[in-house]
């Protein structure tokens, strides 16, 4: 269930509210001061209540953002990538932005106090986040609760001790690092686990009415996604993917849409000296400008069309040719690369036709990919400084 949501108060008027919880605990508050029966607060009721006849809708305009653009008020995410990718550094930034109520990569934050859940414990991540308080001095005071043990939110226990625990803390982010030491005796390839591991989440959301995301790893092939049951892409509203080039990009919104990609570096942190006197360090998320674009190799057609391209410049290539060329780039005509095509084979069509088009398609492809360019039948090769 995403918020906020329009439903009926206790006077009888529609207006949002931001949660389930919300809107049960303004019910609560005005049976208890006019002596209404808790009875009367039956499942009935509460489905009555959230009944809205078409005329009475109106657009929602209020903001229902914990970090605008990337996470949504009492949602459920998952921040997803490869190992060592960066994602538990990416995840405790936010977390601590949250926490601290200051804008995340230039993003505004409704702050709060943050539970994070590091279930794979150890002093990693208690040396993080001293680098980032080092770093950060003026959030280092930030509400945030650290519980660096495993838990098992496949099953039921954990789940209502924590929901208990959260209930005084009133948090508005709650992270769960990482699913995998999270779903106990679960199996997060399996429909039926991983259900009841978000289950558990949605009680956890529905306790407190905080965001709940979920720290997670993807595959051998980061490109295909989170790991796991496919239940699980279908239940989170948000999906962010941390990769191994160091970027964060938006795989999945609800009901927002996608931000631009994000990108950070990992700088170092000295935190001091362990008994045998070596440098204890740790490293803190840092923003990155976005990096040049890597041309993919070519390959089949394409590359035999480009070497044909090579040659031709090579044999009868011109510069000068005016201000409409690149100045001091030599380029080629049209029919002496396809003759350089046809000397390489690039179809093994027999017709002319099939040469033909094995050439415009090839040489369209090289177009789209900006490897090469041309006017009036005139073509170059792109330079790395073009």
């Amino acid at each position: 269930m995403t918020a906020p949501f329009l439903a009926h108060d206790p006077e009888g008027n529609i207006r949002p509210f931001s949660d389930q919880a919300a809107l049960d605990r303004e019910y609560q508050e005005y049976e208890g001061a006019n002596g209404l029966l808790s009875a009367s607060d039956n499942r009935s009721d509460a489905i009555r209540r959230r009944t809205i006849s078409l005329d009475a809708i109106e657009a929602v305009l209020t903001c229902n953002h914990l970090v605008k653009g990337w996470l949504s008020a009492t949602g459920l995410s998952m921040l997803f990538g490869p190992s060592n990718a960066g994602k538990t550094f990416v995840a405790l930034d936010i977390a601590m932005h949250v926490a601290a109520g200051e804008p995340w990569r230039g993003c505004k934050v409704a702050g709060g106090p943050v539970f994070y859940i590091a279930a794979e414990g150890g002093s990693g991540v208690l040396n993080r986040l001293a680098a980032f308080k080092r770093e950060h001095p003026q959030m280092a005071t930030a509400p945030f609760h650290l519980l660096p043990v495993g838990v098992d939110l496949h099953g039921r226990d954990d789940t209502e001790v924590i929901a208990d625990l959260l209930r005084e803390l009133s948090p508005v982010l709650v992270v769960v690092d990482t699913l995998a030491r999270s779903i106990g005796d679960g199996d997060e390839n399996t429909a039926k686990d991983a259900a009841m591991f978000i289950k558990n989440c949605d009680i956890i959301r529905e306790a407190t009415g905080a965001h709940v995301m979920v720290v997670h790893h993807t595959g051998k092939d980061e490109e295909r996604g989170a790991r796991g049951s496919s239940a699980l892409r279908a239940a989170v509203d948000t999906e962010i993917l941390v990769s191994a080039s160091h970027s964060i990009s938006s795989k999945k919104q609800r009901d927002m849409i996608a931000a631009p990609d994000l990108h950070f570096t990992l700088r170092s942190v000295t935190l001091g000296e362990d008994e045998d006197g070596d440098l204890v360090t740790s490293a803190v998320v840092e923003p990155a400008e976005t990096p040049a674009p890597v041309p993919k190799p070519l390959s089949g057609k394409d590359e035999v069309a480009m070497s044909a391209l090579c040659a031709a410049l090579a044999e009868h290539g011109r510069t000068n040719m005016g201000s409409d060329y690149p100045a001091g780039v030599t380029v080629v005509s049209l029919e002496d690369w396809r003759d350089a095509c046809d000397k390489r084979e690039l179809t093994t069509g027999s017709s002319p036709s099939a040469a033909r088009t094995a050439f415009k398609r090839a040489k369209d492809s090289l177009i789209e990919s900006d490897h090469v360019r041309g006017f009036n039948n005139y073509f170059w090769r792109v330079q790395t400084d073009d």
